[in-house]
């Protein structure tokens, strides 16, 4: 077997040409820098091209580009695509590269997926993937290769591009949006590096969120808020949230605080209790 990595050179491209390379595979990689693509291949060994010879020569193709640059890059390789090839995408919305890999590419099998995990992460086990099919040539597929993640302890997960996309609202969205908030509000109110030597456990917690979102490429935070469907949607609900939980502050309404307290716990105590059951 035969990968072909686009993009290959990107630091989620890179974790996955040595996955599957650890699985004993061929791995051929792609990217715009002349200058890493030689560095990899003096690295890892692997044979590096341009895109579209990459695709010609192998049997999976797996493109890890950024949603920018994503249409650019289907439409340069779809016309080489054989029938018997599968063509994967890792970006972290769905409903838009599965819509262009439906436009472009008319032979072969496409599938959406969603590693989701980072590049630093060490082992696969026990991580969660997302594949979203959407015709039986895919679902046969997404069967297939959903059976082999899984023989590798992977917890995986079929849905629709649109429900992906609408979860990773709340699931990638909000967290990016709190941890970015969360930072900004710290190194302008606070001497950080003072709490962190008293910090406990809720705040190492926060810090560590904070800490973690900031420490990522700022156009793919960016790209990520602007292309999820109904991210404004969740954090606009919580910024209301967070001025009604603010307001009973303000007014040293312990009462009212506490009420709200018990109605959050018990609405979490439900849903922890039916996924029990």
């Amino acid at each position: 077997m035969k990968v072909a990595i686009i993009g290959g050179t990107g630091k989620m491209g890179r974790w996955f040409t040595k996955f599957f390379l650890d699985e004993g595979m061929q791995v051929i990689v792609s990217g715009r820098s002349k200058e890493k693509l030689l560095k990899i291949k003096g690295e890892l060994g692997v044979e590096i091209a341009d895109n579209v010879n990459a695709v010609k020569s192998a049997d999976r193709v797996l493109i890890s580009v950024s949603i920018e640059n994503f249409e650019n890059v289907v439409r340069e390789i779809h016309s080489h695509i054989r029938p018997d090839q599968v063509v994967m995408d890792i970006c972290s919305v769905k409903e838009f590269p599965v819509k262009v890999m439906h436009e472009y590419i008319k032979t072969g099998t496409t599938l959406g997926t969603h590693p989701m995990f980072g590049p630093r992460t060490e082992n696969i086990q026990n991580q969660n993937f997302i594949l979203t099919p959407t015709n039986n040539k895919e679902r046969r597929f997404a069967k297939d290769f959903k059976g082999w993640l899984e023989e590798k302890q992977v917890n995986v997960s079929i849905m629709s591009p649109r429900k992906h996309d609408e979860l990773m609202s709340a699931v990638l969205g909000l967290p990016h949006f709190i941890g970015t908030v969360v930072c900004d509000t710290l190194i302008n109110c606070v001497d950080l590096a003072e709490t962190k030597r008293v910090a406990g456990t809720s705040y190492k917690l926060l810090l560590k969120l904070a800490e973690t979102v900031a420490s990522q490429d700022p156009e793919f935070c960016a790209s990520l808020q602007m292309n999820l469907p109904k991210v404004e949607n969740v954090e606009g609900f919580f910024c209301e949230k967070s001025i009604e939980w603010l307001n009973t502050i303000k007014q040293k309404d312990k009462t009212a605080f506490a009420d709200k307290m018990r109605v959050v716990k018990a609405k979490l105590g439900k849903i922890g209790a039916s996924r029990s059951a």
